[in-house]
């Protein structure tokens, strides 16, 4: 079937993001089609887009998460079948162009050969190996699923960390899609956020969705404020979610003997690390961690996406969608996104 797509042909700006059509494949035995009815813009999407993060071949559909509708299942696809409401993505990307998959794993489009699951999602339709997609449950609405998100939340507070009451957390760009669900998740473990935002209306935004504390960093200075709100000691865990700009801040906001975990690099790479010397005066634990090393496959994946709507449902967790857009015009919300416009979950409509 003929479907269109944003594509890239070449890594850049915003401006490289093409509308195209492309060609969707039948599903194999093992695959599932599916009409794509939201997509979910995630920060890593411009990694992909500027070349930070690497497509295999051009040009690539880009994207990460999706909702849709089943349009058609193979013979060997248990459990689901065309009608059945699902979404998928909460691990690593795919970057497919035109072609077909091979179950769950790495295949090959017609122009280049893939490292993760599945085809990019910034598209209207796809094929994707039955492994990769989660059902959707009848009360929560595929537009509000937030499984990357979610689950990105669901990985840091269970897996690189099990949180624990009382203890006192700071997070980076806490009024984003991930931030804003991280700030009512650790308020009902019982742990205290710190979340750093830039302008006031986000940290109003922070505090309504459970942030303890929120620091404006267009006027604070977030060492200080951390060490003023923890009695000197610093926190016990910090989530560099934005990188290279706030990474001297992360280091000197850790308690002795902490947690530090890089969880993103929304302002570029963190800077290199003599660990001798910072080993020694922070004597901090530190941790890269990446989606697709916690959320890997169809087991960890349905562990963590079951996970999240526990939390959904039970009213823990609402998840915010601040902005919409055309899928046609994802040049813009990357453009928003970048210039920090954004605020909560942002979706790409079909």
């Amino acid at each position: 079937m003929k479907a269109r797509a944003i594509r890239i042909h070449k890594y850049g700006p915003p401006s490289v993001l093409k509308w195209d059509e492309i060609d969707v494949p039948n599903p194999k035995a093992d695959q599932v089609l599916i009409r794509h009815t939201a997509i979910g813009f995630n920060f890593a999407d411009t990694y992909f887009r500027n070349g930070l993060y690497k497509v295999a071949g051009f040009p690539a559909v880009i994207g990460i998460e999706g909702a849709g509708v089943i349009e058609a299942a193979g013979s060997q696809v248990p459990g689901l079948k065309a009608g059945d409401r699902v979404v998928f993505g909460g691990g690593g990307p795919g970057t497919y162009s035109q072609a077909s998959v091979r179950g769950a794993g790495p295949g090959t489009y017609s122009q280049a050969s893939v490292r993760g699951a599945g085809p990019g999602t910034y598209s209207q339709a796809s094929v994707r190996g039955a492994g990769e997609v989660i059902k959707l449950p009848g009360w929560l609405d595929d537009r509000t699923a937030a499984l990357t998100k979610g689950c990105t939340v669901q990985y840091l507070f269970n897996q690189v960390h099990k949180i624990k009451r009382g203890e006192t957390i700071l997070f980076h760009a806490a009024a984003g899609g991930v931030g804003l669900i991280a700030s009512q998740w650790a308020k009902a473990l019982g742990a205290r956020l710190i979340g750093t935002v830039s302008t006031p209306e986000k940290a109003r935004l922070a505090k309504r969705h459970g942030a303890a504390h929120v620091i404006n960093t267009s006027k604070q200075d977030i060492a200080k404020e951390v060490k003023r709100l923890s009695n000197g000691q610093g926190v016990d865990l910090v989530y560099g979610s934005v990188g290279f700009d706030q990474w001297h801040a992360s280091l000197a906001s850790v308690r002795k003997y902490g947690l530090v975990v890089l969880c993103g690099s929304a302002s570029g790479k963190a800077p290199p690390m003599d660990f001798w010397e910072v080993g020694a005066e922070t004597a901090a634990y530190f941790l890269r961690a990446k989606a697709s090393n916690y959320v890997y496959d169809a087991t960890s994946r349905g562990r963590s996406a079951r996970h999240l709507f526990r939390m959904i449902k039970s009213g823990a967790i609402k998840i915010r969608i601040g902005q919409s857009y055309a899928l046609k015009d994802a040049a813009q919300a990357h453009r928003d996104a970048e210039g920090r416009k954004t605020t909560g979950s942002t979706i790409l409509l079909p």
